[in-house]
């Protein structure tokens, strides 16, 4: 569900002080491109900090991260003419990740996220560093971070040695227009200086949860608006498969008083008002006695959905909150060793959205499954086809959702409770915190994919009814989604269709179209 990122000139730059983003900004850096400054009070804050680290640096005792190696090499003092070189063999060596390239929006999320923790003073960096990462941000100048290489313990050790490596002049970026080329060439044509990192800097560059909590933070923009499409593509499957909206009444979702389950009802409701073809079987003669589950306990499910989510985001709130490193200089000047840079927190909660993101998309299947089945549809075309036997109608896009919710059922095999020791046994427990958000994401586009089918099979059975007429909210959804695919008629490759309706979902148009009848959904 990602933005055009050529807005960025018309954005107003996201200002970094000593205190945290908000999800907001990430969204607005990662997604839209905008620019980055420093406020006065981290530059401030930074410089004192420094201060502390050079006194240390100058001491004869050895401390962690600022005159010893690193990991299990921590025994080891290094002389004061070996620490910058020390410097770039930390990174140069964590620069370890292998496969596919990382999306442009995960890299400069986890950027934005390490240069807030670096404003914050309490990673003993100097100015200078942070600055870069600013310029970096602001030129569109993006890092090759790549797939695997971080078991999101002391950080997202590869990932993030990957942008340090750009920020000292080496490894490979793209520019603004996507084209790869030697970060100091890209430095260079953005009049960029590189960094020469002194003591603490490297392994304060690389020691933080960024990535994971960057893919986490735009995982939940998107998913908080594909909760709301979900009420939406239930409210029409409802309506089309002849159920009634009486279940999603506030008197009984207040026996229940589960927060998310009364707000996906009540849109629920919105959305099926003033619809003849639920109009049209609330009659005393009615011979069903109770909705299948899929439709009856739609907001149970979202809702659920909603309140995980919600558990998530405090989550993420707490970890904008934190000054995540190892060492770490204290608002009284000691430097001392930590353990923050452990993601189980952020680990656990991605992996409990992977399973919401499952279950919601299996109840969306089961709705669209029912439409095609003559036994349980009330009275449409098997598969909705125009002429059965010669047509297979959405025989097949119903096993499209089938795979695909298959799929996301493998992912949702949580990440979080895996762990493979590491350097010489000194990293002995790690959270796959990082696994866990990439698996998430592949989780999220399935289950767009999964609700943009609901929709499009829902519309169909819709323009079924015809002459009944569905709820002008429906109707706003299904006239979006006749915008680029025609109505019921006889089998088209249906590929183009569904890519069509997957396009609208992970735009936010389907959203739209309903909302522009009943206002804002919750």
């Amino acid at each position: 569900m990602g933005i055009d990122s050529n807005r960025s000139v018309t954005l107003e730059p996201v200002v970094v002080g000593t205190g945290p983003v908000s999800p907001a900004d990430v969204v607005r850096v990662a997604r839209e491109g905008a620019a980055v400054r420093l406020a006065e009070e981290a530059l401030a804050a930074m410089g004192e900090s420094r201060e502390r680290i050079e006194a240390l640096a100058a001491d004869p005792r050895p401390v962690y991260g600022v005159s010893t190696g690193f990991g299990a090499l921590a025994v080891r003092h290094i002389p004061q003419e070996s620490r910058k070189q020390l410097q770039r063999s930390l990174i140069r060596s964590h620069a370890a990740g292998s496969g596919a390239e990382v999306e442009r929006e995960v890299v400069r999320a986890l950027m934005l996220l390490r240069l807030s923790t670096l404003a914050t003073g309490r990673t003993g960096v100097r100015p200078v560093v942070a600055e870069t990462y600013a310029a970096l941000l602001s030129a569109g100048i993006t890092p090759v971070v790549h797939e695997y290489g971080s078991l999101g313990c002391s950080g997202d050790l590869a990932p993030l040695a990957h942008v340090a490596l750009a920020v000292i002049g080496e490894g490979t970026v793209r520019d603004a227009s996507g084209t790869a080329m030697p970060a100091a060439q890209a430095l260079a044509a953005a009049g960029i200086a590189p960094v020469e990192l002194a003591e603490k800097e490297g392994l304060a560059l690389i020691n933080g949860t960024d990535g994971m909590l960057g893919m986490l933070l735009l995982a939940c923009h998107d998913l908080r608006a594909l909760l709301r499409l979900a009420d939406v593509t239930a409210a029409m499957s409802v309506e089309g498969l002849l159920g009634t909206d009486k279940v999603f009444a506030a008197d009984l979702q207040a026996l229940r008083p589960q927060p998310g389950q009364a707000v996906a009802a009540a849109n629920m409701t919105r959305l099926l008002s003033d619809s003849a073809i639920v109009a049209s079987h609330a009659t005393p003669d009615c011979t069903v006695v109770q909705d299948a589950y899929s439709l009856r306990c739609a907001p149970q499910v979202a809702g659920g959905a909603r309140d995980t989510l919600a558990h998530a985001e405090r989550v993420a709130g707490y970890e904008l909150a934190s000054a995540v490193d190892n060492p770490v200089v204290t608002l009284d000047g000691r430097v001392e060793s930590n353990g923050n840079f452990h993601g189980a927190p952020v680990a656990y909660v991605l992996d409990f959205l992977a399973i919401v993101v499952a279950d919601v998309a299996s109840i969306s299947e089961r709705r669209t499954d029912r439409f095609l089945d003559k036994a349980r549809n009330h009275g449409l075309p098997p598969f909705l086809a125009d002429d059965p036997g010669v047509d297979s109608g959405h025989m097949i896009a119903q096993y499209t959702q089938a795979a695909l919710v298959s799929e996301l059922k493998r992912l949702a095999a949580p990440a979080s409770v895996d762990s493979i020791p590491s350097s010489a046994m000194q990293e002995d427990h790690v959270s796959m915190g990082w696994s866990a958000a990439r698996k998430l994401r592949r989780a999220i586009d399935g289950l767009t994919r999964v609700l943009a089918i609901e929709a499009l099979t829902a519309a169909r059975a819709l323009d079924l009814r015809a002459p009944l007429t569905p709820s002008p909210a429906t109707a706003a959804v299904r006239d979006a989604l006749r915008t680029l695919v025609p109505g019921p008629g006889p089998d088209r490759h249906l590929a183009p269709e569904i890519e069509a309706a997957v396009n609208l979902a992970a735009s936010g148009a389907l959203l739209e179209a309903a909302e522009s009848v009943v206002g804002p959904l919750d």
